[in-house]
């Protein structure tokens, strides 16, 4: 009745790995990078503050990747605590 490892027979199945794992888009997550990308791309190209853009880039990848290497959910939870409000204030 019961297989390896305790599952019941008939009622698994294999899970692709792309279903379990977050979409990061160079360590970060995807929104994240694409909106920080373009920012820097209206600040360098739209506003020509070349060097600006780069280190707004740099600066804004690196601190998305460093929070998603210590949680790939960052982003929905810290719009989740931004948009609630704090019930036992002071």
């Amino acid at each position: 009745m019961t297989g390896a490892g305790g599952h019941i027979e008939g009622f698994e199945t294999p899970m692709h790995r792309s279903l379990a794992e977050p979409i990061l888009l160079g360590g970060a997550p995807r929104a994240i990078a694409i909106v920080n990308g373009t920012i820097a791309a209206a600040l360098g190209l739209g506003l020509q503050e070349w060097i600006a853009g780069l280190v707004l880039w740099a600066l804004g990848h690196t601190v998305a990747v460093f929070a998603a290497k210590r949680d790939p959910d960052f982003a929905p939870v810290l719009a989740r605590h931004l948009r609630q409000k704090g019930h036992l204030a002071c």
